[in-house]
């Protein structure tokens, strides 16, 4: 009698094993999750091609060292590489065709009409740019904050998780939008005409970490009263590896899935700053500046000015928004 031996097992990738999970497959399934991503994605190839998109002008092609605007469609020269990777900060003047304060309709020379004489089409494409920028910093920037303070707060307790609670109490006595605008015009005081990516950047960091440090800090209370923690102390682990390599990582669901609505929620803040003036210098390309220079024409004639700038604003909150809640019931254990 002859034994075969069992055909061996193939070791499943650790990809394979994340794209054929649970999680994976409930966000699959969801069709306006999978939608809210492929706008999403489709905003970054703007965001990424924005160059090639709106050709640049004036003196971003100076300080790209070109004479033509068609140079930058030339993948083997170095203006296509530099507009798409590392643009100067002139390609992001928006390009004003007229210092008539009247808007123009849509047509061959604008294709979005013009508002206070800059061209609505450039500054919407490169207005992409800077939404990505300032959101994936901001959410970045937070999220770190907010997950080591968290963190810290929910392992120790005792006196320094009151002592953080109570801070983060304070911060919650003021709605974010407001202390955002007050930490930004302190900040702004110093250097009225300067760059203000930096102070809004700031702002926002100051006044949104408290959310995520209060969401980690709910998960790591739960985590840390798991068997594999008290295993992995039992063996000599120093607090910093329970909370880096065990705690952490095991509390980052909610916390995730907070940072994805963020990306959604924060162009719109900027907008306000924008629209408040208390954002960038008047002609940067971004999405609030068109939206402020529409303020005076809020008229059915000139809908343009208005409709298209809303549109983008819109339309982006709402992909990360249907994304966000898709994968936040995808990462929920009791909706599966």
């Amino acid at each position: 009698m002859t034994i075969t031996a069992p055909a061996p097992t193939r070791e499943r990738s650790r990809w394979n094993l994340f794209w054929t999970g649970p999680a994976m497959r409930k966000l699959r399934r969801n069709r306006l999750a999978v939608t809210g991503l492929i706008i999403t994605l489709l905003f970054g190839l703007v965001a990424l091609f924005a160059p090639l998109i709106a050709k640049p002008g004036g003196n971003c092609l100076r300080d790209l060292n070109i004479a033509s605007p068609n140079e930058v469609y030339n993948p083997l020269g170095g203006a296509f590489w530099r507009a798409v990777v590392a643009p100067p900060a002139s390609c992001y003047a928006i390009e004003r065709l007229s210092f008539s304060s009247t808007p123009t309709p849509p047509g061959q020379e604008a294709v979005f009409g013009t508002s206070n004489g800059y061209n609505i089409f450039y500054g919407l494409i490169w207005g992409t740019r800077t939404t990505f920028k300032m959101s994936f910093i901001i959410v970045a920037i937070t999220l770190l904050i907010g997950v080591i303070i968290g963190a810290v707060s929910g392992y120790y307790g005792g006196w320094v998780d009151n002592l953080i609670q109570r801070f983060i109490d304070v911060l919650f006595a003021l709605p974010p939008l407001i202390l955002t605008v007050v930490l930004l015009t302190i900040l702004r005081a110093k250097s009225p005409g300067g760059d203000p990516t930096g102070p809004i950047i700031l702002a926002f960091c100051v006044a949104g970490w408290a959310s995520y440090a209060r969401v980690v800090r709910g998960d790591v209370l739960r985590t840390r009263q798991l068997e594999y923690v008290d295993a992995a102390r039992s063996l000599g682990a120093r607090d910093w590896r329970l909370i880096l390599k065990h705690v952490v990582p095991n509390s980052l669901a909610s916390v995730l899935t907070l940072a994805v609505l963020d990306l959604g929620t924060i162009p719109l803040s900027v907008a306000a700053l924008s629209f408040l003036g208390l954002g960038f210098e008047s002609g940067y390309a971004e999405w609030g500046q068109l939206v402020e220079f529409a303020r005076p024409w809020l008229k059915p004639d000139y809908w343009y000015v208005l409709v298209f700038p809303a549109l983008f604003i819109v339309i982006f909150s709402l992909a990360f928004n249907l994304f966000g809640d898709g994968l936040r019931d995808a990462l929920d254990p009791k909706s599966r």
